[in-house]
């Protein structure tokens, strides 16, 4: 008999531990590399190392328990039933609950205690209340989640977080000390504690008073997605606020097998880069553009110059981030799901069905050759005489399609633009590569402010008049077309870096992302442009005439439009972009981000 590993039989203590917690024999824990999670009763935390170092271990634990409690003592239509619907206080109402239904576990058992605070410490270490240098900084979310945690088990936060807790704790106490006060007498009583939470967003000034509560009643035409009805399926199913995203995942996952992340799943092939064939002509008309097409050899009216190439660079996630860091902003990232709470992701389960109802397959049956068809064998059975029927599948007449995100990386995105942004484009690539349609990922800004060295060498160089831009250009690649989501999907934390974004120089960006999907083989090329401004750089603005980038920029859109078989679509944040693309929409939120990104692409495939 094989010899069980330490590994295995922790995950079967874990596993024992949590049906116990629960009170359900069917909870599973498993492991992931990815952020902890909880899909049904399949619950998965942070996978330990091979010795089961006792910090990995207690971690382990504190998640395996946090989602067992959850199990047990939450009602996830009661909740649903009862959310506001505001952003910021849908993720206080989220917060406090898990709150509520960790304190019942901690306060009944000592050792269910310190593992929570394990995992509570792990959470923190990527939270923006840690960071935060002013009140408009700290997450409400945990401030409240953790001034709740106080009152309900007496633990006062953790140290590391007390600066920012600092900075809101007198405005919290001032407006709801008392509605804190009272939640811990309605503790085991959801529906109670429900009603205090509603009263102390109201008094937070959070909602309305008189605002109506927001449902969570799925569509007519979701009725039959699986991974939606799975949220309401039964009183247990929610997840934990933030992790929705992770948890469609799974579910996706989870029919096809493993879910544990392995590179080795994927063979060195998508290690290439996709930018081979660049030659290649397109429609009538349209010149073929190389990815090393020099600015000079563009057609005429391309009177913009750069005054040096020599600085800037196209770089990946990893060239500017080392693998533990990577994964530490991706953490930090999936815990900005919590206010999107599935909103992004049932938009992109229906534009999934839209894609697979084109990509649908036919067959012709009772064919004299093809494929055998297994569901008429019973027939042979019955009369041996009967001839076997074999059935041939028609032609699908869906378009091979590739789909550039191109995200503006600028500063002006920081904060929650930038954050919805790299989830909206995380959850479009995963459901665009279920449909079999690659997805390429970009980013661009500049390497400095205010010129950086392309700025020194011209000063070196007596200030040469007109210089054309002034700035040394960085384009990122967060995830090649041909590359799988799960091998890149930690790349995008790199967009949550401080120093990261800096200005942004659109123009040149459009040039480059269209010569990359010029290059691919893909008879439909769609091109999507993220951002939330015009064009700025102040080192070639001051030395330009005011309007050179964005003249630039609507010389290149007018280009790619009339000339390219490339399709264009823009999406401004805050920001008309529909001055400068023909196919564009503005959005003044950036919360309303997930659900245009999907109307917008399934607006171009409803086109054919």
């Amino acid at each position: 008999m094989t010899e069980r590993s330490p590994l295995d039989a922790f995950k079967d203590v874990l596993s024992g531990a949590a049906r116990s917690i629960a009170r359900d024999a069917e909870v599973e824990v498993g492991f992931t590399a990815d952020a902890p999670h909880m899909a049904g009763k399949a619950i998965k935390v942070p996978t330990p190392g091979r010795t089961l170092p006792a910090d990995q271990v207690a971690l382990a634990r504190g998640f395996a328990d946090a989602h067992a409690l959850k199990l047990r003592h939450h009602n996830a239509r009661m909740h649903n039933a009862s959310a506001p619907a505001d952003t910021v206080a849908r993720a206080v109402y989220d917060a406090v609950e898990q709150a509520r239904v960790e304190a019942i576990g901690a306060r009944a058992m000592d050792g269910v205690r310190d593992n929570l605070n394990h995992a509570l410490d792990m959470r923190l270490k990527s939270d923006p209340i840690r960071r935060a240098r002013s009140p408009d900084e700290v997450p409400l979310s945990t401030a409240l989640a953790l001034k709740v945690r106080e009152r309900l088990t007496g633990q006062a936060a953790p140290r590391d977080v007390t600066d920012g807790l600092a900075m809101v704790d007198e405005w919290i106490e001032e407006k709801a000390g008392t509605d804190l006060d009272a939640l811990s007498l309605a503790m085991d009583d959801q529906r109670a504690f429900q009603k205090l939470t509603a009263a102390m967003l109201e008094h937070l000034q959070l909602v309305d008073a008189d605002a109506p509560p927001e449902t969570d009643e799925p569509e007519s035409e979701e009725e039959g997605d699986e991974e939606e009805q799975q949220q309401d399926e039964g009183d247990s199913g929610e997840d934990q606020p933030g992790d929705s995203d992770m948890n469609a995942q799974a579910r996706a996952e989870d029919k096809g097998g493993d879910t544990e992340d392995s590179d080795a799943d994927y063979s060195d092939e998508f290690d290439a880069d996709s930018e081979d064939g660049g030659d290649e002509m397109g429609d009538e008309g349209m010149m073929p553009v190389r990815p090393n097409r020099p600015m000079g050899d563009l057609p005429p009216g391309f009177d913009y110059k750069a005054y040096t190439l020599r600085h800037d660079e196209v770089v990946t996630a990893q060239d500017l981030c080392d693998e533990d860091e990577l994964l530490r902003l991706r953490g930090f990232l999936d815990q900005q799901l919590v206010s999107l709470q599935g909103a992004v992701t049932k938009l992109a389960n229906r534009l999934q069905r839209r894609l697979m109802a084109q990509q649908s397959r036919s067959w012709d049956f009772d064919q004299e050759e093809g494929l055998l068809d297994a569901a008429r064998l019973a027939r042979i059975v019955i009369d041996p005489t009967h001839s076997l029927s074999y059935k041939i599948e028609r032609d699908t007449e869906f378009r091979d399609t590739v789909v550039t995100l191109l995200i503006d990386n600028s500063g002006s995105m920081r904060g929650r633009p930038i954050s919805i942004a790299a989830i909206s484009a995380d959850i479009m690539a995963r459901t665009l590569e279920r449909c079999g349609v690659k997805t390429e990922i970009l980013g661009f800004t500049t390497r400095a402010w205010k010129g950086g060295q392309s700025r020194e060498d011209w000063l070196a160089a007596g200030r040469p008049p007109m210089p054309g831009r002034l700035n040394d250009l960085r384009h990122i690649v967060y995830k090649k077309a041909d590359e799988p989501w799960r091998r890149a999907r930690k790349n995008l934390g790199l967009m949550m870096r401080e120093g990261l974004l800096k200005e942004n120089i659109d123009g040149e960006a459009l040039l480059w992302a269209h010569s990359r999907l010029i290059g691919r083989p893909e008879e439909r090329r769609v091109l999507m442009v993220i951002s939330d401004g015009a064009p700025v750089d102040d080192s070639t603005l001051s030395v330009n005439s005011g309007t050179y980038l964005e003249r630039h920029l609507r010389q290149v859109i007018e280009w790619i439009e009339n000339r390219s078989p490339v399709q264009l679509v823009a999406i401004g944040i805050g920001h008309d972009v529909t001055r400068y693309y023909r196919r564009a929409v503005t959005i003044m939120d950036a919360e309303q981000l997930g659900g245009t990104m999907v109307e917008q692409l399934a607006g171009l495939f409803d086109d054919d």
